[in-house]
């Protein structure tokens, strides 16, 4: 019988996040700032996020630490389970191997917790009081919401 669902214990959840720049064949284009059309810098994200969550933005390091106190939050609902599409790939008449994750187990329903978390933990740790964000259908703001009280 193939495999369909991949389940990680807890101490096989990965540590570092992957950052994607590092593999790409040629860097992305720069970050362009709306009003003045000249290249944004550091200083012009500096209102809006925390300078780790910057550093991280403009990183071009394959892989990102993530704090233990994230890592430890994560594990209240992480390693979400892993699913090979196997009927998708056989209606494609597909050699790729197709696999989905399933994110619905997180206290918010969704994945968006995966990122809200650590927003709220670079945040608190440089001090920010208050954070706010628009929502559409609501996981996000439930997500943000959520965050502060794991953090």
């Amino acid at each position: 019988m193939d495999t369909i669902k991949y389940l990680l214990s807890e101490n096989q959840m990965p540590d570092s996040w992957y950052n994607i720049q590092a593999d790409l064949p040629e860097p992305m284009p720069p970050v362009l700032h709306p009003g003045t059309g000249k290249l944004i810098t550091p200083g012009d994200l500096e209102p809006l996020f925390p300078m780790q969550l910057i550093e991280q933005e403009v990183s071009t390091e394959r892989f990102i630490e993530i704090p233990e106190q994230v890592q430890s939050i994560y594990r209240q609902w992480r390693p979400t389970p892993l699913y090979r599409a196997r009927r998708l790939e056989k209606a494609l008449d597909t050699p790729a191997k197709i696999y989905y994750k399933y994110e619905g187990t997180s206290p918010a329903g969704s994945h968006k917790p995966n990122t809200a978390i650590p927003q709220a933990y670079y945040n608190k740790i440089a001090g920010t009081k208050r954070l706010t964000t628009e929502t559409g259908a609501g996981q996000w703001g439930s997500s943000l919401l959520l965050a502060p009280f794991l953090v």
